[in-house]
Protein backbone atom coordinates (compact mmCIF):
# COMPACT_ATOMS: atom_id res chain seq x y z
CA UNK A 1 0.00 0.00 0.00
CA UNK A 2 1.27 3.01 -1.06
CA UNK A 3 2.45 6.07 1.88
CA UNK A 4 -0.83 8.14 1.13
CA UNK A 5 -3.30 5.55 1.54
CA UNK A 6 -1.92 4.05 4.65
CA UNK A 7 -2.19 7.66 6.08
CA UNK A 8 -5.79 7.97 4.94
CA UNK A 9 -6.52 4.56 6.16
CA UNK A 10 -5.40 5.66 9.71
CA UNK A 11 -7.39 8.90 9.39
CA UNK A 12 -10.58 6.62 8.55
CA UNK A 13 -10.01 4.04 11.24
CA UNK A 14 -9.70 6.70 13.98
CA UNK A 15 -13.02 8.16 12.74
CA UNK A 16 -14.67 5.06 12.70
CA UNK A 17 -13.33 4.22 16.04
CA UNK A 18 -14.19 7.40 17.95
CA UNK A 19 -17.09 8.82 16.43
CA UNK A 20 -19.01 5.92 14.82
CA UNK A 21 -18.38 2.57 16.73
CA UNK A 22 -19.61 3.61 19.96
CA UNK A 23 -22.79 4.36 18.85
CA UNK A 24 -23.79 1.08 17.19
CA UNK A 25 -26.30 0.01 19.79
CA UNK A 26 -27.71 2.99 20.62
CA UNK A 27 -28.78 3.11 16.68
CA UNK A 28 -29.36 -0.23 16.28
CA UNK A 29 -32.23 -0.13 19.03
CA UNK A 30 -33.54 2.98 17.63
CA UNK A 31 -33.84 2.23 13.66
CA UNK A 32 -30.74 3.36 13.34
CA UNK A 33 -31.14 7.27 13.87
CA UNK A 34 -28.90 8.82 16.63
CA UNK A 35 -29.90 12.17 18.53
CA UNK A 36 -29.40 14.98 16.26
CA UNK A 37 -26.41 16.34 18.12
CA UNK A 38 -24.41 13.41 17.53
CA UNK A 39 -25.37 13.19 13.77
CA UNK A 40 -23.83 16.27 13.21
CA UNK A 41 -20.71 15.72 14.86
CA UNK A 42 -20.23 12.99 12.61
CA UNK A 43 -21.05 14.50 9.58
CA UNK A 44 -18.89 17.83 10.54
CA UNK A 45 -16.08 15.53 11.81
CA UNK A 46 -16.25 13.93 8.28
CA UNK A 47 -16.15 17.33 6.69
CA UNK A 48 -13.01 18.48 8.22
CA UNK A 49 -11.16 14.91 7.69
CA UNK A 50 -11.46 16.15 3.88
CA UNK A 51 -14.25 13.00 3.39
CA UNK A 52 -16.39 14.43 1.11
CA UNK A 53 -13.32 15.65 -1.32
CA UNK A 54 -11.74 12.51 -1.81
CA UNK A 55 -12.84 11.88 -5.26
CA UNK A 56 -13.84 15.13 -6.49
CA UNK A 57 -10.87 16.80 -8.90
CA UNK A 58 -8.48 19.32 -7.60
CA UNK A 59 -9.55 21.87 -9.65
CA UNK A 60 -13.06 21.94 -7.91
CA UNK A 61 -11.26 22.56 -4.91
CA UNK A 62 -11.00 18.68 -3.81
CA UNK A 63 -8.72 16.11 -2.94
CA UNK A 64 -8.43 13.85 -6.28
CA UNK A 65 -7.39 10.79 -3.96
CA UNK A 66 -5.94 7.56 -5.99
CA UNK A 67 -8.63 4.61 -6.10
CA UNK A 68 -6.18 2.81 -3.61
CA UNK A 69 -6.29 5.41 -1.06
CA UNK A 70 -10.45 5.91 -1.19
CA UNK A 71 -10.66 2.09 -0.67
CA UNK A 72 -8.20 2.69 2.38
CA UNK A 73 -10.84 5.08 3.74
CA UNK A 74 -14.07 3.08 2.78
CA UNK A 75 -12.49 -0.56 4.30
CA UNK A 76 -12.30 1.25 7.86
CA UNK A 77 -15.65 2.70 7.68
CA UNK A 78 -16.43 -0.67 7.15
CA UNK A 79 -15.88 -1.54 10.28
CA UNK A 80 -19.06 -0.02 11.75
CA UNK A 81 -22.75 -1.16 11.56
CA UNK A 82 -26.36 0.58 11.30
CA UNK A 83 -24.56 2.49 8.12
CA UNK A 84 -23.34 5.32 10.48
CA UNK A 85 -21.01 6.14 8.17
CA UNK A 86 -23.07 7.60 5.77
CA UNK A 87 -23.33 10.68 7.53
CA UNK A 88 -21.73 12.23 4.74
CA UNK A 89 -22.47 13.18 1.27
CA UNK A 90 -19.50 11.56 -1.39
CA UNK A 91 -19.49 13.50 -5.23
CA UNK A 92 -17.67 11.41 -7.24
CA UNK A 93 -15.56 12.27 -10.22
CA UNK A 94 -18.13 11.24 -12.81
CA UNK A 95 -20.14 13.56 -11.67
CA UNK A 96 -17.63 16.58 -12.75
CA UNK A 97 -17.45 14.88 -16.26
CA UNK A 98 -20.80 14.72 -17.17
CA UNK A 99 -22.12 17.66 -15.73
CA UNK A 100 -22.47 21.21 -16.63
CA UNK A 101 -20.76 23.82 -15.06
CA UNK A 102 -24.11 25.16 -13.61
CA UNK A 103 -25.26 21.83 -12.74
CA UNK A 104 -21.86 21.46 -10.83
CA UNK A 105 -21.94 24.52 -9.16
CA UNK A 106 -25.99 24.38 -8.08
CA UNK A 107 -25.96 20.38 -7.13
CA UNK A 108 -22.21 18.46 -6.92
CA UNK A 109 -20.57 21.30 -5.26
CA UNK A 110 -22.70 21.86 -2.48
CA UNK A 111 -22.52 17.85 -1.61
CA UNK A 112 -18.91 18.48 -1.12
CA UNK A 113 -19.15 21.33 1.38
CA UNK A 114 -21.84 19.60 2.87
CA UNK A 115 -24.78 21.30 2.27
CA UNK A 116 -27.07 18.85 -0.06
CA UNK A 117 -27.45 15.29 -0.54
CA UNK A 118 -28.55 13.10 -3.00
CA UNK A 119 -29.73 9.64 -3.82
CA UNK A 120 -30.70 7.43 -6.97
CA UNK A 121 -33.58 6.99 -8.87
CA UNK A 122 -32.78 4.25 -10.78
CA UNK A 123 -33.90 0.82 -9.72
CA UNK A 124 -37.23 -0.08 -11.49
CA UNK A 125 -39.90 -3.15 -9.83
CA UNK A 126 -39.55 -5.36 -13.27
CA UNK A 127 -36.27 -4.94 -14.93
CA UNK A 128 -34.35 -5.10 -11.28
CA UNK A 129 -30.71 -5.20 -11.78
CA UNK A 130 -31.44 -4.70 -15.59
CA UNK A 131 -30.72 -1.14 -15.62
CA UNK A 132 -30.99 -1.15 -19.43
CA UNK A 133 -34.51 -2.26 -19.47
CA UNK A 134 -35.69 0.39 -17.59
CA UNK A 135 -39.01 1.91 -17.83
CA UNK A 136 -39.25 5.26 -16.92
CA UNK A 137 -39.85 7.72 -19.99
CA UNK A 138 -38.69 11.20 -20.57
CA UNK A 139 -40.49 13.38 -23.30
CA UNK A 140 -39.01 16.40 -24.62
CA UNK A 141 -41.65 19.04 -24.85
CA UNK A 142 -40.19 22.61 -25.79
CA UNK A 143 -36.91 23.40 -23.63
CA UNK A 144 -38.53 21.31 -20.63
CA UNK A 145 -38.76 17.02 -20.15
CA UNK A 146 -41.80 15.26 -19.15
CA UNK A 147 -40.22 12.79 -16.71
CA UNK A 148 -42.64 9.45 -15.83
CA UNK A 149 -41.63 6.02 -13.96
CA UNK A 150 -41.88 4.09 -10.78
CA UNK A 151 -38.66 4.26 -9.22
CA UNK A 152 -38.07 1.31 -5.81
CA UNK A 153 -34.78 1.29 -3.44
CA UNK A 154 -34.48 5.30 -3.67
CA UNK A 155 -31.66 4.85 -1.07
CA UNK A 156 -31.41 7.79 1.36
CA UNK A 157 -34.48 9.26 0.04
CA UNK A 158 -35.81 10.80 3.32
CA UNK A 159 -32.42 12.73 3.86
CA UNK A 160 -31.51 13.56 0.26
CA UNK A 161 -32.23 17.14 -1.68
CA UNK A 162 -32.46 16.09 -5.01
CA UNK A 163 -32.53 13.00 -7.18
CA UNK A 164 -30.13 11.48 -10.07
CA UNK A 165 -33.22 10.30 -11.97
CA UNK A 166 -32.63 7.45 -15.10
CA UNK A 167 -35.15 7.33 -17.83
CA UNK A 168 -35.82 6.30 -21.65
CA UNK A 169 -35.28 9.53 -23.85
CA UNK A 170 -38.26 9.15 -26.82
CA UNK A 171 -36.73 8.56 -29.85
CA UNK A 172 -33.35 8.00 -28.38
CA UNK A 173 -32.05 4.66 -28.35
CA UNK A 174 -29.93 5.30 -24.90
CA UNK A 175 -31.13 6.33 -21.09
CA UNK A 176 -30.23 9.60 -19.68
CA UNK A 177 -29.84 10.53 -16.55
CA UNK A 178 -31.61 13.95 -14.72
CA UNK A 179 -31.56 16.19 -11.78
CA UNK A 180 -34.91 16.37 -9.80
CA UNK A 181 -35.44 18.24 -6.78
CA UNK A 182 -37.60 17.26 -3.65
CA UNK A 183 -40.40 18.68 -3.76
CA UNK A 184 -41.08 19.27 -7.53
CA UNK A 185 -44.72 18.84 -8.34
CA UNK A 186 -45.57 15.16 -9.49
CA UNK A 187 -43.04 13.07 -7.32
CA UNK A 188 -44.86 10.85 -4.55
CA UNK A 189 -44.04 8.58 -2.23
CA UNK A 190 -45.92 5.34 -2.38
CA UNK A 191 -43.93 3.08 0.18
CA UNK A 192 -41.36 3.66 2.75
CA UNK A 193 -40.58 -0.63 3.70
CA UNK A 194 -39.01 -1.94 6.18
CA UNK A 195 -35.81 -3.70 5.72
CA UNK A 196 -33.43 -6.47 7.88
CA UNK A 197 -30.77 -3.57 8.62
CA UNK A 198 -31.45 -0.94 11.14
CA UNK A 199 -30.69 2.23 9.15
CA UNK A 200 -31.56 5.85 9.38
CA UNK A 201 -31.54 5.62 6.16
CA UNK A 202 -34.05 4.67 4.29
CA UNK A 203 -34.75 3.11 0.65
CA UNK A 204 -38.77 4.23 -0.50
CA UNK A 205 -40.54 3.72 -3.40
CA UNK A 206 -41.64 6.94 -5.77
CA UNK A 207 -43.78 7.41 -8.02
CA UNK A 208 -43.01 10.56 -10.72
CA UNK A 209 -46.07 11.44 -13.07
CA UNK A 210 -45.47 13.88 -15.31
CA UNK A 211 -42.60 15.41 -13.48
CA UNK A 212 -41.51 18.86 -15.65
CA UNK A 213 -38.08 19.91 -15.52
CA UNK A 214 -35.98 22.44 -17.64
CA UNK A 215 -33.33 20.43 -20.41
CA UNK A 216 -31.07 22.29 -18.51
CA UNK A 217 -31.16 19.75 -15.61
CA UNK A 218 -30.32 16.61 -18.37
CA UNK A 219 -27.06 15.53 -17.75
CA UNK A 220 -24.15 14.62 -20.42
CA UNK A 221 -25.24 14.60 -23.94
CA UNK A 222 -27.37 12.20 -26.13
CA UNK A 223 -26.04 8.77 -25.59
CA UNK A 224 -24.22 9.78 -22.71
CA UNK A 225 -26.51 8.66 -19.98
CA UNK A 226 -25.08 5.04 -19.58
CA UNK A 227 -21.79 5.71 -19.69
CA UNK A 228 -22.07 7.75 -16.20
CA UNK A 229 -24.18 4.80 -14.71
CA UNK A 230 -21.54 1.93 -15.37
CA UNK A 231 -19.19 4.60 -14.15
CA UNK A 232 -21.35 4.60 -10.80
CA UNK A 233 -21.55 0.83 -10.62
CA UNK A 234 -18.06 0.32 -10.85
CA UNK A 235 -17.31 2.93 -8.06
CA UNK A 236 -19.78 1.49 -5.71
CA UNK A 237 -19.30 -2.15 -6.98
CA UNK A 238 -15.64 -1.64 -5.76
CA UNK A 239 -16.30 0.11 -2.33
CA UNK A 240 -18.51 -2.79 -1.42
CA UNK A 241 -15.49 -4.82 -1.85
CA UNK A 242 -13.78 -2.05 0.33
CA UNK A 243 -16.91 -2.11 3.15
CA UNK A 244 -17.15 -5.51 2.70
CA UNK A 245 -13.76 -6.37 3.87
CA UNK A 246 -13.81 -3.71 6.75
CA UNK A 247 -16.67 -5.91 8.50
CA UNK A 248 -15.09 -9.21 7.81
CA UNK A 249 -12.39 -7.97 9.94
CA UNK A 250 -13.77 -6.86 12.52
CA UNK A 251 -15.42 -9.73 12.56
CA UNK A 252 -13.04 -12.03 12.72
CA UNK A 253 -11.25 -9.44 15.30
CA UNK A 254 -13.98 -9.35 17.58
CA UNK A 255 -15.46 -13.39 17.10
CA UNK A 256 -11.41 -14.49 18.25
CA UNK A 257 -11.22 -12.10 21.19
CA UNK A 258 -14.36 -13.86 22.19
CA UNK A 259 -13.27 -17.13 21.52
CA UNK A 260 -10.27 -16.45 23.76
CA UNK A 261 -12.13 -15.35 26.64
CA UNK A 262 -15.15 -17.93 26.80
CA UNK A 263 -14.18 -20.70 28.41
CA UNK A 264 -15.35 -24.27 27.99
CA UNK A 265 -13.89 -27.56 29.48
CA UNK A 266 -11.48 -25.76 31.09
CA UNK A 267 -9.96 -23.93 28.01
CA UNK A 268 -10.53 -20.87 25.85
CA UNK A 269 -12.71 -21.22 23.37
CA UNK A 270 -9.92 -20.48 20.38
CA UNK A 271 -8.38 -23.52 21.32
CA UNK A 272 -11.24 -25.75 19.58
CA UNK A 273 -10.33 -26.90 16.70
CA UNK A 274 -13.52 -26.51 14.88
CA UNK A 275 -13.50 -23.21 15.93
CA UNK A 276 -9.70 -22.15 14.79
CA UNK A 277 -11.00 -24.02 11.60
CA UNK A 278 -13.39 -21.16 10.87
CA UNK A 279 -11.45 -18.77 12.18
CA UNK A 280 -8.81 -19.78 9.89
CA UNK A 281 -11.00 -19.83 6.73
CA UNK A 282 -12.00 -16.50 7.40
CA UNK A 283 -8.51 -14.72 7.74
CA UNK A 284 -7.26 -16.92 4.35
CA UNK A 285 -10.72 -15.80 2.88
CA UNK A 286 -10.39 -11.87 3.85
CA UNK A 287 -6.68 -12.09 2.57
CA UNK A 288 -7.77 -13.26 -0.62
CA UNK A 289 -10.40 -10.45 -1.12
CA UNK A 290 -8.04 -7.65 -0.10
CA UNK A 291 -5.76 -8.02 -2.08
CA UNK A 292 -8.30 -8.52 -4.97
CA UNK A 293 -10.10 -5.41 -3.90
CA UNK A 294 -6.82 -3.17 -3.81
CA UNK A 295 -5.92 -4.56 -7.14
CA UNK A 296 -8.77 -3.07 -8.67
CA UNK A 297 -8.25 -0.19 -7.27
CA UNK A 298 -4.67 0.31 -8.60
CA UNK A 299 -6.04 -1.12 -11.80
CA UNK A 300 -8.52 2.23 -11.89
CA UNK A 301 -5.63 4.65 -10.81
CA UNK A 302 -3.36 3.10 -13.42
CA UNK A 303 -6.39 3.98 -16.33
CA UNK A 304 -6.36 0.39 -17.40
CA UNK A 305 -8.74 -0.51 -20.20
CA UNK A 306 -12.71 0.49 -18.98
CA UNK A 307 -13.92 -2.75 -19.65
CA UNK A 308 -10.93 -4.56 -18.15
CA UNK A 309 -12.10 -2.02 -14.98
CA UNK A 310 -15.65 -3.10 -15.29
CA UNK A 311 -14.89 -7.04 -14.73
CA UNK A 312 -12.91 -6.71 -12.10
CA UNK A 313 -15.21 -4.20 -9.90
CA UNK A 314 -17.88 -6.97 -10.64
CA UNK A 315 -15.29 -9.62 -9.48
CA UNK A 316 -14.68 -7.88 -7.00
CA UNK A 317 -18.51 -7.07 -5.91
CA UNK A 318 -18.78 -10.71 -6.25
CA UNK A 319 -16.45 -12.48 -4.57
CA UNK A 320 -15.91 -10.03 -1.75
CA UNK A 321 -19.66 -9.83 -0.57
CA UNK A 322 -19.81 -13.31 -0.50
CA UNK A 323 -16.60 -13.87 1.68
CA UNK A 324 -17.63 -11.02 3.94
CA UNK A 325 -21.36 -13.43 4.22
CA UNK A 326 -19.45 -16.41 4.89
CA UNK A 327 -17.47 -14.84 7.58
CA UNK A 328 -20.56 -12.99 9.40
CA UNK A 329 -22.20 -16.63 9.51
CA UNK A 330 -19.19 -18.31 11.09
CA UNK A 331 -18.56 -15.24 13.09
CA UNK A 332 -22.66 -15.48 14.49
CA UNK A 333 -21.55 -19.29 15.10
CA UNK A 334 -18.81 -18.20 17.33
CA UNK A 335 -20.47 -16.07 19.44
CA UNK A 336 -23.28 -18.78 19.89
CA UNK A 337 -26.04 -17.38 21.70
CA UNK A 338 -24.60 -14.02 21.76
CA UNK A 339 -24.08 -13.77 17.82
CA UNK A 340 -27.99 -13.96 18.47
CA UNK A 341 -28.76 -11.02 20.13
CA UNK A 342 -28.80 -7.61 18.21
CA UNK A 343 -26.44 -5.82 20.33
CA UNK A 344 -23.96 -8.05 18.86
CA UNK A 345 -21.46 -7.07 15.71
CA UNK A 346 -21.93 -10.12 14.33
CA UNK A 347 -25.88 -10.45 14.59
CA UNK A 348 -26.20 -6.95 12.71
CA UNK A 349 -23.17 -7.73 10.27
CA UNK A 350 -25.31 -11.05 9.44
CA UNK A 351 -28.33 -8.73 8.29
CA UNK A 352 -26.35 -5.76 7.14
CA UNK A 353 -23.81 -7.65 4.68
CA UNK A 354 -26.50 -9.43 2.64
CA UNK A 355 -27.59 -7.05 0.87
CA UNK A 356 -25.00 -6.50 -0.73
CA UNK A 357 -24.85 -9.84 -2.32
CA UNK A 358 -28.11 -8.28 -4.06
CA UNK A 359 -27.51 -4.38 -4.22
CA UNK A 360 -26.16 -2.36 -7.18
CA UNK A 361 -25.78 -5.74 -8.68
CA UNK A 362 -26.92 -9.16 -7.48
CA UNK A 363 -24.36 -11.72 -7.45
CA UNK A 364 -25.95 -13.30 -10.35
CA UNK A 365 -25.37 -10.41 -12.92
CA UNK A 366 -21.59 -10.22 -11.50
CA UNK A 367 -21.63 -13.47 -13.03
CA UNK A 368 -23.35 -12.82 -16.41
CA UNK A 369 -20.76 -9.55 -16.88
CA UNK A 370 -17.65 -11.62 -15.69
CA UNK A 371 -18.53 -14.39 -17.87
CA UNK A 372 -19.62 -12.28 -20.97
CA UNK A 373 -16.31 -10.52 -20.87
CA UNK A 374 -13.84 -13.83 -20.43
CA UNK A 375 -15.82 -15.05 -23.68
CA UNK A 376 -15.56 -11.78 -25.52
CA UNK A 377 -11.59 -10.95 -24.06
CA UNK A 378 -10.08 -13.91 -22.95
CA UNK A 379 -8.54 -14.48 -19.17
CA UNK A 380 -5.80 -12.43 -20.35
CA UNK A 381 -7.74 -9.49 -21.50
CA UNK A 382 -9.54 -9.36 -18.52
Amino acid sequence: MSNDAEHWQAIARAYADEYLQPHEVEAELNDGVLPDEITKRNKQRAIELGFTEIDVPRKHGGRELSMEAQVAIWEQLGRTTNALSWCFSEPQEWMFDGCSEQQIERYVLPMMRGEKKDCYAITEAGPGSDVAGLDATATKDGDDYILNGEKWYVTSANFADFFWFQARVSGEEEDALFLIDQGTPGIEITATPKFSHSYAAHHPTYLFTDVRVSAAQRVGQPGDGMAYTRSWFRHERLMIGARSCGAAARLIEDAMAFANERIVDGLPLSEKQAIQFMLADSATELYAARLMTYDAARSWDRNDHLKTQHSRCSMVKLYVSEMANRVADRAVQIFGGRGYMRENVAERFFRELRVDRIWEGTSEIQRLIIARSLLKRGLDGM
